[in-house]
């Protein structure tokens, strides 16, 4: 039962990822339609490079803050 059980956990870690793949790319096309609504609203008119870069850095450090333990912080253990 070892080896089902192991094969069950990467099983569930394949599908996981591919789960937070799909999702992050679908957060950068909706940041990338947030990005040029903002700039459109604003009277600005970026080329498209740079409106994929500024999606790129939101959506990643959106990534990188929802990742983050921030729970240690909250309750320091003394």
């Amino acid at each position: 039962m070892g080896v089902l059980d192991s094969f069950g956990a990467l099983v569930s870690s394949i599908i996981a990822a591919i789960v937070m793949l799909v999702f992050a790319i679908l957060s950068f096309f909706v940041t990338v339609f947030i990005v040029q609504m903002g700039a459109g609203l604003a009277g600005i008119s970026p080329g498209s490079d740079f409106v994929v870069l500024s999606a790129a850095i939101l959506a990643t450090g959106a990534i990188v803050a929802g990742a983050s333990p921030m729970t240690g912080l909250a309750n320091p253990q003394e």
